[in-house]
């Protein structure tokens, strides 16, 4: 399995007990597909390796305990911690019309309306009050409010028109 066949699912933060039962924050998106799961997939090494899922427990927010199988103890659990987790593309829910997941518009290129080429998205931070683009001009990174100043979202040309006030850009 590459990554270019999955999407980013979530993140192990920390282990949860002695026995290897780990916690897994997940993305906001995607909570409801953790009941379907029998698998997922673990970066290690930049690979991607299969794990199989004995039980899930909701903890709070989008924060699970999990127990993988083979994951037994503290040591084993601590081998995984920080590890990203990603889920085969087919787990993906389709989107209607003009919505979007954010790992699906990392890379797309940013144009402004005024003034032209502004780089590529890098990340898509929804930990702030307002959902940012973090835009990388090859110099910088630029925070552009996602609700405030995203125009057009095109996926087939991979590409986010934006209309930017005067000095946005320049912070």
């Amino acid at each position: 399995m590459n990554v270019k066949d999955c999407f980013y699912f979530g993140r192990i933060v920390r282990k949860h007990s002695y026995k290897g039962e780990i916690v897994v924050k997940l993305e906001p998106d995607f909570l409801e597909l953790i009941n379907e799961l029998e698998s997922v997939w673990l970066e290690i090494n930049h690979h991607l390796v299969p794990f199989f899922i004995e039980k899930i427990a909701f903890q709070r927010e989008t924060f699970f305990r999990v127990k993988f199988e083979g994951v037994n103890t503290e040591l084993e659990a601590d081998q995984i911690v920080g590890k990203s987790i990603f889920l085969n593309q087919k787990y993906l829910p389709k989107t209607k019309e003009g919505e979007f997941f954010k790992h699906e518009i990392i890379g797309f290129q940013v144009v402004d309306i005024h003034y032209g080429e502004v780089g590529k998205v890098a990340n898509v931070n929804d930990s702030t009050p307002q959902m940012l683009l973090e835009v990388d001009n090859g110099s910088k990174i630029i925070f552009i409010p996602l609700a405030a100043f995203v125009k057009k979202i095109d996926k087939k040309k991979q590409l986010i028109t934006v209309e930017t006030p005067e000095g946005l850009l320049d912070l």
